[in-house]
């Protein structure tokens, strides 16, 4: 087989679980994506395992994710199970031989991330962190404005993400398997503001609100210091569903008006907003909505474009976006961001 035929050679998927966003997100967007092909799905119940696959169209049903590891067919591993499962299991199917793609939160904490980190080292097997919203056109375009200095120099980020959920039956309000706010939705601000950065924080100050029933965080707000600026966020699984993220420059603003859950079926909107000079006594002359441009962001489906991406980078060699060396720092900040709440100082990361 020629080189050429060889990089569009569809890469051959199994996913671990049947959870309920690998049926109804992930899944989908997989079998959308020209460069995979989905082969198995395993569950630890065989029955389970056969529905699944069945309402999904996949031709392979294993009742255990052993078994599913040892299908010599398989190249990748697709992992959506309980955040306190992803470390373990990806270590397996890494030593399998199988190329990983993880959920967020790819761990518990920065150690446990750490150590997956070393087994893709040691195996030299691609694993990826799921933080699909670094592959929207959206997220590439507000990176572009940046660093074409149209805002200026990067000073603040503000993030807000919300929804409601206090089911105690839900996965993300179960604390021993790593449910909670700043696990199940912090970690895209993190991660977004290490991209609108370019670097890493450099200490972390946080406070959280815990569920008495649940004993998840419900409600954490957090600052990170990145030397050259500031990055904000608030982030509840009990609040109204909202979401947001503001940039601001010295010289203009950034806003991203559906950051994280962006819709596949209509275009995304961006707003920049180049500021303007304030009058002599100080008032600003027009409001911000008055100036700022509306950029149409195409649709897209960043579920798909992710599995594209992971795809090719396993054919090709092109590095992952989201590897472990961003995994183990994204983790960093959140290990810090859960020790501030309970020394209630400043951490560094």
């Amino acid at each position: 087989m020629s080189e050429e035929k060889s990089a569009d050679r569809p890469v051959i998927w199994g996913v671990l679980g049947a959870s309920h966003f690998a049926l109804m997100a992930a899944i989908p967007a997989m079998q959308k994506a020209p460069n995979v092909q989905l082969r198995a799905l395993a569950s630890r119940s065989l029955e389970k395992a056969k529905r699944a696959a069945a309402s999904a169209n996949i031709p392979v049903a294993y009742g255990s994710y052993e078994e599913l590891l040892s299908d010599p067919e398989i190249e990748a591993i697709y992992n959506p199970l309980p955040n306190n499962l992803h470390v373990s299991w990806s270590i397996a199917a890494a030593q399998a031989g199988k190329h990983v793609l993880c959920e967020k939160p790819v761990s518990l904490n920065a150690g446990e991330a750490e150590q997956l980190a070393a087994v893709q080292r040691q195996t030299g097997k691609l694993v990826g962190e799921a933080y699909m919203v670094r592959h929207h056109p959206q997220w590439e375009r507000v990176v572009e404005l940046i660093q074409s200095g149209r805002i200026g120099k990067v000073r603040a980020v503000q993030t807000t993400f919300s929804y409601s959920n206090s089911d105690l039956d839900n996965i993300r309000n179960q604390k021993e398997v790593g449910g909670g706010a700043l696990y199940d939705i912090g970690g895209y601000a993190i991660n977004t503001a290490r991209l609108i950065f370019g670097s890493e924080p450099e200490r972390a100050v946080g406070v959280c609100d815990w569920d008495p029933e649940s004993k998840c965080d419900r409600l954490t707000s957090a600052l990170l210091d990145f030397g050259t600026g500031q990055a904000s966020f608030v982030v509840s699984t009990q609040l109204v569903p909202y979401q947001r993220v503001h940039v601001f420059g010295s010289k203009g603003h950034i806003e991203v008006e559906v950051p994280f859950n962006a819709p596949s079926d209509r275009p995304c909107k961006v707003y920049v907003d180049e500021g303007c000079e304030f009058a002599p006594n100080f008032t600003v002359a027009i409001s911000s909505d008055d100036r700022r441009e509306t950029q149409l962001i195409p649709e897209a489906n960043h579920y798909v474009a992710q599995w594209q991406a992971f795809s090719e980078a396993v054919r090709t060699g092109k590095p992952v976006r989201n590897d472990m060396q961003s995994a183990v720092l994204n983790m960093r900040a959140i290990d810090a961001i859960f020790r501030s709440a309970q020394s209630q100082r400043w951490e560094t990361v």
